[in-house]
């Protein structure tokens, strides 16, 4: 078939819902924002958004993990659907409400292509070194235990960004992606391609995020469920909803809510922000090894993009990697905060995933 030229691009969260209608130069011709979308018996709004938007020529969907088998955009097919369906234990959170968007659209535009592409594919090129967990090795390969890393196509987008900011060919690029929202990971790229990232089979992994703990000692979490009695259901919800900013600050886990603590003088406030901070630099830098070195930190995301205070504060830490910023530029949240002569360039990128669905998109249905 032709190149699409108009795409609706579906990206489903853990409780929203986000559809932007782009055209052929990425473009928003139109959108619709639902804070919560369940992902089956709510598509009231959204069926009303599609009757009212003309020329969508394809349909791209957001789906959180592709498991061992789907490491690239695919065209999606009833056979390809139900094997969706069957990773919601990866993403329990995710998946649903992914798959969910992929049934109302497919009930509302039958006879429109669609393509589903992954957070997890841009970390298929992870090697094996750093995507194997010290497991028993029979348990790897009988249930496909690996790291899989989220985020994957805000990464990607990331990346091409920063490539055409610098005026350097990706492949010739170190970057470390920092995409901090409510969920957060970073991403070490080398020559366009993920070789390490801080989530892991599940997104639970890694940084401090709004309300989830990042990396904990797993035999903490085994003691907690021996000794304390916790079972995994209780252990789960706290460990998704109730730990990260959130379960540190007593707060909401939003980064204002704790900075307003953090200027007046609540403890666990400031005690959230600094492990937050620390999390995030200590992070960098092991990303940073897996590079071999850097030549680009680039922060994205709701925190990464709108909070200068964590930049300055993260950023102040990693002077010993040629880390520096123009604080001037910083505060004013410009695309280039590096401080002149500095050796890594320290770039903010608005999160456009949905510019990484709509090309995954064409180049599926396109050829």
């Amino acid at each position: 078939m032709p190149t699409p030229a108009n795409v609706l691009v579906v990206n489903a969260g853990s409780s929203s819902l986000k559809v932007r209608l782009l055209d052929h130069r990425d473009e928003v011709l139109d959108s619709l924002d639902l804070d919560q979308w369940r992902g089956g018996d709510d598509v009231g709004e959204l069926e009303r958004f599609v009757r009212e938007t003309s020329d969508v020529d394809a349909v791209g969907h957001r789906i959180v993990h592709g498991g061992r088998k789907f490491r690239e955009p695919v065209r999606l097919d009833p056979g390809v659907r139900d094997e969706l369906e069957a990773l919601t234990e990866l993403a329990p959170l995710h998946q649903p409400r992914g798959v969910g968007g992929i049934d109302a659209l497919t009930a509302l535009l039958p006879d429109t292509p669609a393509v589903a592409c992954f957070d997890t594919a841009f970390h298929a090129s992870i090697p094996d070194a750093a995507a194997t967990y010290a497991l028993p090795a029979d348990w790897n390969e009988r249930w496909g235990l690996r790291r899989y890393g989220f985020h994957g196509l805000s990464h990607a987008y990331v990346t091409r960004r920063a490539a055409e900011l610098t005026r350097s060919p990706a492949d010739r690029l170190r970057i470390v992606s920092c995409h901090l929202g409510a969920g957060a990971s970073l991403a070490a790229v080398s020559g366009g391609r993920s070789v390490d990232t801080t989530m892991g089979f599940t997104p639970l992994a890694g940084l401090v995020m709004a309300t989830r703990t990042g990396s904990v000692d797993p035999g903490l979490v085994l003691w907690l469920q021996q000794h304390a009695g916790i079972d995994a259901d209780r252990m789960s919800h706290a460990l998704e909803f109730e730990s990260g900013l959130a379960g540190l600050s007593g707060g909401d886990g939003d980064m204002r809510t704790v900075l307003s603590g953090v200027d007046a003088g609540d403890h666990r406030s400031t005690l959230a922000f600094e492990v937050y901070v620390h999390r995030l630099r200590r992070e960098i830098a092991a990303m940073t090894a897996s590079l071999e070195g850097l030549d680009v930190l680039v922060f994205t995301g709701g925190v990464g993009e709108h909070s200068a205070r964590v930049r300055a504060e993260v950023a102040h830490g990693l002077a010993y990697l040629g880390v520096r910023i123009d604080d001037a530029a910083n505060d004013r949240d410009a695309e280039d905060i590096g401080a002149g002569g500095a050796e890594v360039r320290t770039l903010v990128v608005p999160a456009r995933e949905d510019v990484e669905i709509a090309h995954h998109t064409r180049s599926v249905l396109g050829g």
